[in-house]
């Protein structure tokens, strides 16, 4: 549907790439827009990549470039911690340098709105410019959420890597976290991935609860083609995600031996690898081998493979602000085992979810037990319900609707 009246739109954020993940749903929130008729101008601190077809044959999108330019393999990025470090710094620097590209393209056509994505504190933002164009950022994180969890898991921490390295990162994160309390204050609206994500970035950022909104991320479902197959023998409960800090790792070790002495016939498949800043995997070492197996991280193309051999997804984290990997499940049609953290189970309908709280590996098991007996009995009428979920939530026209819809609100009354 097009825009009563098409926006002008500064993007900053990282590079549309197609598949999964952050820039995936940069790719589907950009194509959406466009396809609504609004321009974007696309501010990317990269110092150059190939985009997704789609949006580069967009006659109403034009990319901005920056100097960034990271490898592996090279001095600053032969460990994580170093390639999470220069990361940032190459970003920002890179980000910094935006800044004259922006103004100019507001001096030459002047934006409605700037879009921040992603990042709460990119320093791409010009801040005069923001005292007469409305900034609008939409966070995937926050530090103080990150920094709460480690600190929280640091008996687990510690067990996974050296002191020195977790006092590192812990500086890291709240130092991050003071400067994102500083930099949100200037947004006039806060697009939120979940409700518990929107409670806090108010708790913990003393963000104005009136000044956000909640839109959870898009997912393509065209990726994920729903499989109709009877319960697996023996069935399989997928985790799939970053084997790092807040994750749940220690819980889905403890699901493994609860179900085992239990005698529940189950098959927990583990699928991903560690994050720049946490490395949980040496946690797996205590898995059970009799029903539980650790496979490694995945390329992003044989994700939607392993969904549709999955009969349910378990998400047990602690925090987590949306999580894609539950979206793309119930598109998969797939039922969902997560936390009361985890966003993107808020809205879905208990028919194909259920919500146990974060760290009750017992009732975890009752939960899997649960869902199980459900797509045993009904199969197809369980995959069937999930997909409807992930129609009416998280597909892309819907979610950039929501986006859309409030920009326009926003302009509106800014003007």
């Amino acid at each position: 549907m097009p825009a009563p009246r098409p926006l002008h739109i500064a993007w900053l954020g990282p590079a549309p790439r197609a598949g999964g993940g952050v820039p995936g749903v940069a790719e589907e929130l950009i194509h959406g827009l466009a396809a609504r008729g609004h321009r974007i101008d696309c501010f990317f601190p990269s110092s150059g990549q190939e985009v997704p077809e789609r949006i580069a044959a967009q006659p109403n999108v034009r990319f901005h470039w920056g100097t960034a330019s990271f490898r592996w393999g090279r001095w600053y990025s032969r460990t994580r911690f170093t390639a999470l470090a220069s990361g940032m710094l190459l970003r920002a620097l890179a980000s910094v340098r935006l800044r004259g590209q922006i103004v100019r393209g507001h001096e030459q056509d002047p934006y409605d709105v700037i879009y921040q994505f992603s990042a709460i504190e990119s320093p791409a933002v010009p801040p005069r410019l923001t005292r007469g164009v409305p900034l609008v950022i939409h966070p995937e994180t926050h530090s103080a959420g990150e920094l709460r969890s480690l600190i929280a898991e640091r008996a687990l921490a510690l067990r996974c890597s050296s002191r020195a390295r977790f006092a590192m990162v812990a500086a890291i994160m709240l130092a991050r976290s003071l400067v994102q309390r500083g930099r949100i204050r200037r947004a006039r609206l806060l697009v939120c991935i979940s409700g518990v994500f929107g409670d806090h970035m108010v708790r913990d950022y003393g963000f104005p609860r009136e000044r956000t909104v909640v839109v959870p991320n898009p997912v393509r479902l065209e990726r994920f083609p729903l499989v109709e197959k009877p319960l697996g023998e023996p069935p399989v409960v997928l985790v799939l995600g970053r084997i790092a800090a807040r994750k749940g790792i220690e819980s889905v070790v403890a699901l493994a031996r609860i179900l085992r002495a239990r005698g529940v016939p189950v098959h927990i498949r583990i699928v991903g690898g560690p994050s720049l800043w946490s490395d949980y995997t040496p946690l797996l070492a205590d898995l059970p081998s009799e029903n539980a197996e650790y496979v490694g991280a995945l390329d992003g193309a044989e994700i939607p493979g392993e969904l549709a051999r999955a009969d349910v997804l378990l998400q047990a984290s602690s925090y987590e602000p949306f999580a894609l990997t539950v979206a793309e499940a119930l598109a998969s049609g797939v039922p969902v085992l997560g936390t009361s953290e985890v966003g993107a189970i808020e809205n879905v309908a208990r028919t194909v979810t259920v919500e146990v709280a974060p760290g009750d590996a017992e009732a975890m098991a009752d939960g899997v037990v649960e869902l199980l007996a459900r797509v045993r009995a009904e199969p197809v009428a369980m995959r069937e319900a999930a997909r409807a979920q992930a129609q009416r939530l998280f597909a892309p026209e819907v979610v950039c609707g929501l986006v859309a819809d409030a920009l326009e609100r926003l302009v509106g009354e800014a003007s």
